[in-house]
């Protein structure tokens, strides 16, 4: 296993509060956040009905993900699986799982599910190809 941060820890999140990386959390008790995790400055992540965050997941600043939307009442637990990346400024939107070594381009809205090993961008996100192809 490669590992991007030789000394990372676990950061220190605070209901509604930003970390010292500037990220926010809402019910934070919904969160499950895997090791070796990148989450970029100015994102915001509402857990209420669960977000999983696996090991080694990348997500650019300023995206937003969400297990609750008051816009539509859509409600469900968001899974981001080991080795994903999302692209800064990415919305993610509730009952939604992004596969293993999945990658969503920046600017992205994901609507559902991205399964393992795929690239995908756009509004809404589609798959565009595998990653070996």
């Amino acid at each position: 296993m490669q590992i991007r941060f030789k000394n990372w820890q676990y950061p220190e999140i605070e209901e509604g509060k930003p970390t010292k990386y500037n990220w926010i959390v809402q019910n934070k008790e919904g969160l499950q956040l895997g090791f070796a995790t990148d989450i970029g400055a100015f994102s915001y992540i509402n857990a209420k009905y669960g977000v999983v965050i696996e090991d080694e997941v990348q997500i650019g600043s300023h995206c937003s993900i969400y297990s609750i939307s008051t816009i539509d009442d859509k409600k469900g637990k968001v899974v981001l699986k080991k080795n994903c990346k999302i692209g800064s400024h990415s919305t993610i939107l509730p009952n939604v799982t992004v596969g293993e070594n999945s990658i969503v381009g920046a600017h992205s809205l994901v609507l559902s599910d991205i399964p393992d090993n795929v690239i995908a961008f756009g509004v809404p996100a589609k798959i565009i190809r595998g990653i070996h192809e």
